[in-house]
């Protein structure tokens, strides 16, 4: 499996690997195995070993000349992309909600990575969009963000559904990304997560930085970046335990949702990095968690622009359907 996480706001760092090492890697240089898996320079591949930015079954390697094992587990933080251009490829449906000259809100699939980054070069949404919006491209050319990730203002992770804003314009990348970070922008998400959650409503407000022993996970640290994630408990769910809850962003750090709410005892249904991959209901790379509801102030006009994705069908069946949809609907 590999999992890419992307830049900024709610899935704010670099870019990861997390792998099973395959037999074809067995005793492989730790080096060379990365510079295969992520066409990175050998001597790039070197330098995250000796940065710490490497670990294999969860211990950080310190020699680039580390023999792989079959079977072990292998992540890295990769430096992100900035560099070569996405094609547009029209093979990738992208549904659109929302469309004027300067913005674009869009429904990602759960399926659908947002960016090119290591393991996903292609079939990513950034190529859909290029497809239907080519002059996405010219925004990096004018200083607005990064070539590889043209008007994406803010991610979602593989494995999550929902809402993404993207600008066609210069004053919409501004705008947006300036709404995001000073929280004028609302989202909100659903989720299903483990165990019955105690309190109806309450906060979580707990600073989030990498951790030590693994590159690609984070999690709860005094030193880590300010972090607030609010909830209200929608409804509690039997057989197994497990509540459905709505959650509203404060701040965007990465995996954010998914950290606060394993810190609190609740992980996401699902979630292998922070809970456990065990619901055979849902495919596995699902995580039970969907970007529903999207508020914010449109760069040109100023009026309101609020779109909502309902409550995903494959999400349904693990209980509180209505329940969900209402509070989206609501909120």
């Amino acid at each position: 499996m590999t999992n890419t996480t992307p830049a900024t706001t709610e899935d704010e760092g670099a870019e990861h690997l997390d792998i099973v090492v395959p037999a074809l890697m067995n005793a492989m240089r730790v080096d060379r195995a990365l510079s295969m898996l992520t066409s990175c320079p050998r001597s790039e591949a070197s330098r995250l070993v000796e940065v710490g930015a490497v670990t294999i079954d969860g211990k950080v390697v310190t020699k680039a000349s580390t023999p792989l094992s079959t079977g072990a587990h292998l992540e890295a933080v990769l430096p992100p992309q900035t560099d070569g251009s996405v094609e547009a490829e029209p093979d990738v449906h992208v549904t659109v909600l929302y469309e004027d000259a300067d913005l674009v809100v869009v429904d990602k699939p759960f399926t659908l990575v947002v960016h090119p980054g290591a393991g996903n070069t292609t079939g990513t949404l950034v190529a859909g969009l290029l497809a239907l919006y080519p002059e996405l491209a010219d925004l990096p050319k004018a200083g607005f963000g990064e070539v590889n990730r043209p008007g994406i203002v803010h991610r979602l992770d593989k494995g999550t559904s929902g809402l993404l804003a993207v600008a066609r314009s210069p004053a919409a990348f501004t705008s947006v990304s300036e709404q995001l970070a000073t929280r004028q922008a609302q989202r909100r998400y659903v989720g299903v997560v483990e165990g019955h959650v105690e309190s109806e409503r309450g906060i979580v407000d707990a600073p989030i930085g990498r951790s030590a022993t693994s590159p690609t996970r984070m999690m709860v640290r005094p030193d880590g970046k300010s972090a607030r994630t609010s909830y209200e408990v929608i409804e509690r769910l039997e057989g197994p335990a497990r509540t459905v809850i709505g959650l509203s962003l404060e701040t965007g750090r990465t995996h954010q949702i998914r950290v606060h709410m394993a810190a609190i005892g609740h992980p996401v249904v699902n979630d292998p990095r922070y809970g456990q991959r065990n619901e055979t209901l849902l495919d596995a790379d699902r995580l039970a968690l969907h970007a529903g509801r999207l508020r914010l102030e449109h760069p040109v006009t100023g009026d309101e622009v609020s779109v909502l994705s309902a409550w995903p069908d494959d999400l349904r069946i693990l209980g509180g359907g209505d329940a969900a949809q209402r509070w989206l609907e609501n909120s």
